[in-house]
């Protein structure tokens, strides 16, 4: 099968020097019964790979079997893989057939086998040096034919140094290595396989197709991708199910990016600090030692985290702003309230300075009157506007007056939210966030 069929048949698009070393890698190795670890970050497509190779060897018409080693909890994996006997241990009601036994034939994908706990990985090698193994709870020898195709994203030279992996194990699952790149690493499939998901997508739901102007792509090939192809696949379907405009814009596309900021702040992209960001950091491929010290490593860590709390003050710098919006006295209620008495029925309007009406609102709005220091309220700290007495009607919360007026925005601008966040004095950002939390409330915009 040629390079072209492969991609089509299995979905492994990308014209990348990078990738398609990897895709003749695989074209190579895949009719022998060589045993392949794949070594890759989350969401490049392993499992696909793994999937490639099965159907381009003579076992393609045998089982075909996945297993998530990080998914079956420690106790349990061994009788997942290699079986168990009736009574075993303790809820083993009836004898189990393994993974092993049911990809006799066939080839078995060991997904995340870097999670293998130490007894587990004793079995597996001997698996792997004869084919042979023992039901959990059985003296009886049992023989199978399996290949096997492991992947992982942990340094596994790093892991066998800190005694976490057996160095036997690693080299028999490594007889061929394949190291899959990042997305960011192939920045000219970026376009092309978003495009391409686009039109899958709106194929799928019968919608218009998109097409990308020249910033969203400027976007796309600069955001860093930290969840890979998976990432831009569900990208590319959110685009296609929530975003009507054509083309599809930068201003668009930014909201379903994980951590890219307001089109106000800096570019490129940042993803949240988490626990085990440490072991991110490290590089995943390589054999022994991998590259990088300690000290680079930490300083790389307090740089992220100093990146994400700059971001999280400009978000809340943005929401303070909105709060003190959305807190002024608007229109309708200064109406209510013409005028009493001076000196009672008083409300604070945390200001520094007289209220402007915001653009698209009542232009005939009159600024409420500012006190000085000797009128009646004496040493006032805020501007004082005229408030309806105790049996006027009241005023509405911070709460209801930012969701009323961002409904009005909404409706003044036929639904256009871009519009909508302008209109108001908002990032689009923020407004998106905003309707996101109404419309959970089950709030109708």
């Amino acid at each position: 099968m040629d390079r072209t069929a492969l991609q089509e048949r299995y979905g492994l698009f990308g014209t990348s020097p990078s990738f398609v070393r990897v895709l003749d890698r695989i074209r190579l190795v895949a009719p022998t019964d060589a045993s392949v670890l794949l070594l890759g970050e989350s969401g490049v497509g392993k499992e696909l790979l793994a999937q490639a190779i099965h159907g381009l060897s003579p076992r393609r018409h045998k089982p075909f079997v996945v297993v998530n080693c990080g998914a079956i909890p420690e106790g349990l994996i061994e009788s997942e893989l290699f079986g168990a006997e009736k009574g075993a241990y303790t809820g083993s009601v009836e004898r189990r057939t393994g993974f092993f036994e049911e990809a006799d034939g066939g080839t078995i994908f060991l997904d995340e086998v870097g999670e293998l706990p130490a007894a587990a990985q004793v079995r597996l090698l001997r698996v792997l040096e004869n084919g042979q193994f023992s039901r959990v709870g059985s003296s009886q020898v049992k023989t199978v034919d399996v290949r096997v195709v492991a992947a992982t994203n942990r340094n596994l030279g790093a892991e066998v140094q800190a005694g976490r992996f057996r160095e036997d194990l690693y080299y028999r699952l490594a007889t061929v290595v394949v190291e899959i790149p990042p997305l960011r690493e192939r920045r000219e499939d970026i376009v092309p396989l978003f495009e391409r998901y686009l039109r899958q997508t709106a194929e799928r739901y019968n919608t218009p197709p998109h097409r990308l102007d020249g910033d969203a792509r400027a976007l796309l090939e600069g955001y860093a991708w930290p969840g890979n192809v998976r990432e831009l696949r569900n990208v590319a379907e959110q685009a296609t199910v929530l975003v009507r405009g054509v083309p599809l814009t930068a201003s668009e596309l930014r909201p379903l990016l994980r951590g890219v900021p307001s089109p106000q702040g800096s570019s490129g992209a940042l993803l949240p600090m988490r626990a085990g960001a440490a072991h991110d950091v490290q590089p995943t491929m390589g054999a022994f030692g991998g590259s990088g010290t300690d000290a680079v490593r930490e300083r790389e860590m307090i740089y992220r985290a100093l990146l994400e709390l700059r971001h999280e003050v400009r978000d809340l710098r943005e929401q303070v702003a909105a709060l003190l919006t959305v807190a002024r006295v608007t229109h309708d209620d200064l109406d209510a309230a013409r005028p009493g008495p001076r000196g009672e029925g008083f409300v604070i309007v945390r200001d520094a300075e007289p209220y402007a009406p915001t653009a698209g609102f009542a232009s005939s709005y009159t600024p409420p009157p500012v006190y000085s220091e000797g009128d009646e309220v004496e040493d006032a700290p805020f501007e004082i506007a005229d408030a309806p007495s105790s049996s006027g009607a009241p005023l509405p919360t911070v709460e209801d007056a930012e969701r009323d007026l961002i409904v009005q925005a909404l409706h003044r601008t036929d639904g256009n939210r871009r519009e909508a966040a302008r209109m108001l004095g908002l990032s689009e950002r923020t407004l998106y966030r905003k309707i996101s939390q109404y419309e959970a409330q089950g709030v109708d915009l």
